[in-house]
C-alpha cells in the first residue's frame, strides 16, 4: 500500500478577519483549509477519519478550544490539535497541552512557525492513519475465518453481525459451550470500526473475588499496600473496543456490583 500524504486543515476561529487572512496563507502554501467560525460547527464536521490536523483558536464563545481538545480527542485521540492563544493565555495553553492538544503558538506568531508546526503534524497524521489502514487489511481475513458457509443460519449471522458492528450497544450472544460464542464475538469486533481497538476477552468462570476490583476496573500506584504502580484494569484497556465477558452467567456476585 502507498503511503498517503495528509494536507488538509480545519481552521477554528471566531475572529472572521484573523480566520480569512490565516486559511489565505495556509491555502497559498498547499495546504487545504475548512473553516469554522466555532468550536461546535468544526465538531460536527470531523470524525475519527479526518486526514488532516485542526488549527483552533483557545478563547471562543461556546464550545472553547479547551472544550474542544477534550471532544476531539473522545472522537479520536490521534488527531493533532494546534491551539492559538493570546499572550495572557499561555497557563491555560499549557494545560490544553495535558489534555492532548499536539502544540501551542502565542499570537502573534510568524506563519513560517505555524507551518512548520503544521508539516509535523500532518506527518504525524498521515502516519497514523496509515498504520490504521494496514490494520485494517490484516483484519480482513481474520472476521471472515469462523463464518464459512453458505447455509441460511451462517448467511443470517453474518447479517446480524454487519447490523450490529457499529452499533452502540450491549449484545448477549447465547449458545451451549463450544458453539463459537466467541468467535461470533470477534467477528462483530472484526466488522466495524472498532476493529482497529483492542478486543479483550473476559473469563468471568475464572474470576475471583480476591483481586476482581483490580483485574477489571483497575488501580493507581500507592492504591493499597503493595500497589507500586498504576495497573490498567481490563475494562480500561478495550476503551474504544470491545468488552467479551465469556460465560457472564458464571462471575461473582462481586463482579456484578462493579
Amino acid at each position: 500500500m502507498s503511503f498517503q500524504p495528509c494536507n488538509r486543515i480545519a481552521l477554528v476561529e471566531d475572529d472572521d478577519a484573523f480566520r480569512i487572512a490565516l486559511s489565505e496563507r495556509l491555502g497559498l502554501s498547499g495546504l487545504t483549509v475548512s473553516e469554522f467560525a466555532s468550536g461546535d460547527a468544526a465538531l460536527k464536521a470531523l470524525d475519527d477519519r479526518f486526514d488532516g490536523v485542526v488549527v483552533t483558536d483557545l478563547r471562543m464563545p461556546g464550545l472553547d478550544g479547551r472544550q474542544l481538545v477534550d471532544r476531539l480527542a473522545v472522537t479520536d485521540p490521534d488527531l493533532p490539535v494546534v491551539v492559538m492563544t493570546g499572550h495572557g493565555d499561555i497557563a491555560e495553553a499549557v494545560d490544553v497541552m495535558k489534555r492532548g492538544a499536539y502544540d501551542f503558538l502565542a499570537k502573534p506568531f510568524a506563519p513560517e512557525r505555524l507551518l512548520e508546526t503544521l508539516n509535523r503534524a500532518l506527518e504525524k497524521r498521515a502516519l497514523v492513519l496509515d498504520n490504521r489502514r494496514l490494520a485494517t487489511l490484516a483484519l480482513d481475513d481474520e472476521w471472515s475465518i469462523p463464518l464459512s458457509g453458505e447455509s441460511r443460519a451462517v448467511t443470517a449471522l453474518r447479517a446480524a453481525i454487519q447490523r450490529l458492528a457499529d452499533a452502540e450497544v450491549d449484545v448477549l450472544i447465547e449458545g451451549e459451550t463450544g458453539a463459537g460464542k466467541e468467535a461470533v464475538a470477534r467477528a462483530i469486533h472484526n466488522a466495524g470500526k472498532r476493529r482497529v481497538k483492542p478486543f479483550v476477552a473476559v473469563s468471568c468462570a475464572t474470576l475471583r473475588e480476591e483481586g476482581l476490583e483490580s483485574q477489571l476496573v483497575g488501580h493507581a500506584a500507592g492504591a493499597f499496600p503493595g500497589a507500586l504502580r498504576r495497573r490498567e484494569g481490563q475494562i480500561e484497556q478495550s476503551h474504544q473496543g470491545s468488552l467479551f465477558l465469556d460465560e457472564i452467567d458464571l462471575a461473582p456476585r462481586a463482579a456484578q456490583l462493579l
